[in-house]
């Protein structure tokens, strides 16, 4: 008897504590903006070009998966056009309470970012590097400002090692779908 007592105890304060969470937050709830397909103008260090972005949700809504592809024309008649494709994933880390972005990138870079800042509106999101693999010492930032709900501008600084960043691309993206 006094065993049944303990147990229905136990299971009262499991059942307590579990009316008592809140429910989680949805930790990717600034990323679904971006769900969808995107096209757009891009300038910047490269030269001028077209842009598309893609993202989707993937792993059973675990992960935001994204492809960037751009199309640069350089002004370099050895080099006319300069092609840049990445792709990569968004991860809700919980023991950092961080949103985590990986990147791979077609010139074998992989860009390993956190969500560092988020604007008080909501509508800038501000991605810094944690690490560039095959690329040394170097440091990148990049910025969405969510323009509109079919708008987003996205901003990408370098950094070479012991530098400050400076600008290197800015497209102007449009849902396409």
């Amino acid at each position: 008897m006094k065993r049944l007592g303990v147990l229905v105890i136990l299971g009262w304060a499991a059942m307590s504590a579990g009316a008592q969470t809140p429910a989680q937050a949805d930790p990717f709830a600034v990323l679904r903006v971006f769900v969808g397909e995107w096209r757009g103008a891009t300038s910047g260090k490269p030269g001028t070009g077209t842009t598309t972005r893609e993202f989707r949700f993937e792993l059973k809504g675990h992960f935001l998966w994204q492809h960037d592809s751009s199309v640069y024309q350089t002004g370099n008649a050895a080099a006319p056009q300069l092609v840049h494709e990445d792709e990569g994933y968004f991860s809700y880390d919980s023991s950092q309470k961080k949103i985590l972005w990986m990147q791979f990138h077609s010139e074998g870079l992989v860009n390993e970012y956190a969500l560092e800042t988020i604007g008080a509106d909501g509508k800038s999101l501000e991605f810094v590097t944690t690490q560039i693999e095959n690329l040394p010492g170097f440091r990148a930032k990049k910025l969405y400002r969510i323009v509109s709900p079919d708008a987003i501008d996205e901003t990408f600084w370098l950094a070479a090692p012991g530098k400050d960043f400076e600008l290197y691309t800015v497209a102007h993206l449009h849902r396409i779908k």
